[in-house]
């Protein structure tokens, strides 16, 4: 499959539904080699695996928790000893907060929360880099929050972990920029997946898809952002036209409320 990625090879976690799998789709789709990370749901990412090689795309699925520094190591290894190298790293897995006050917010959740949102892509990085710096153009794309804007109340762990993850991304920017590799936030609000209905629950009380839907109505542009609104950022963030961009941060809110 041709494309302005064509040659490339993308690590996406979290590539299997979701945000993630519309990611792994765009960039498969623009020529890049996709290496689907999931936790748990197999089944996800096998079925996202199969669309991209059914496109013509290629793409395999890897196992690996993100908040575990030898499990991702252990992927990393896979995925460049499968396809070579890694040049693109998308870090998008995340895991919603229940939306509880401070003071009734269990040490457990907000560690879950700080462990994928920010130690996760952390541990990441840090094993794709020797792979990237060698092949004269990187990308390390960090999915956040518009939560890191707004702080809302009821939700510190999520707000932590993804201000967390923010700051490492202007770091590693900074410390990268002499290899090639450009190191960008994109920061979406409401989307319509499962985690954005469990977003939805913990901020608004929804409980199904429809009824996130049903918020269409007061959203920007009369709708909710959709996976490919966010994955469309991330393409353009990894192609040519962004070759000049780095330790940048744009939100996918459709200009959200402020």
């Amino acid at each position: 499959m041709a494309g302005e990625l064509t040659g490339r090879v993308a690590l996406v976690t979290g590539g299997g539904r979701g945000i993630g799998r519309g990611i792994s789709e765009l960039l498969a789709a623009h020529g890049a080699s996709v290496a689907v990370n999931y936790r748990r749901d197999r089944e996800a990412a096998d079925e996202t695996v199969a669309a991209i090689t059914a496109a013509g795309g290629s793409a395999r699925a890897y196992d690996g928790s993100v908040d575990d520094p030898d499990a991702v190591a252990a992927m990393v290894e896979r995925v460049v000893a499968d396809f070579g190298f890694v040049d693109i790293l998308v870090c998008n897995a995340g895991i919603a907060s229940r939306g509880r006050a401070v003071a009734d917010t269990e040490p457990s959740e907000l560690q879950s929360l700080i462990a994928t949102h920010a130690l996760g892509p952390h541990y990441l990085s840090r094993c794709v880099l020797p792979s990237m710096r060698t092949r004269g153009r990187g990308d390390i794309v960090m999915i956040s929050s518009v939560a890191t804007s707004h702080m809302s109340a009821n939700g510190a762990p999520y707000n932590m972990g993804k201000a967390a993850m923010e700051a490492l991304a202007s770091t590693l920017a900074k410390e990268e920029r002499p290899f090639g590799i450009h190191v960008n936030v994109v920061a979406p609000g409401l989307v319509e997946t499962d985690m954005g209905v469990r977003l939805a629950r913990a901020m608004t009380g929804q409980r199904e898809l429809a009824d996130l839907r049903s918020l269409d109505a007061g959203s920007p542009f009369g709708r909710v952002c959709q996976p490919l609104d966010v994955a469309n950022v991330v393409l353009w963030l990894c192609g040519e036209g962004a070759s000049y961009v780095t330790g940048q941060r744009i939100e996918c809110d459709g200009g959200g409320p402020r």
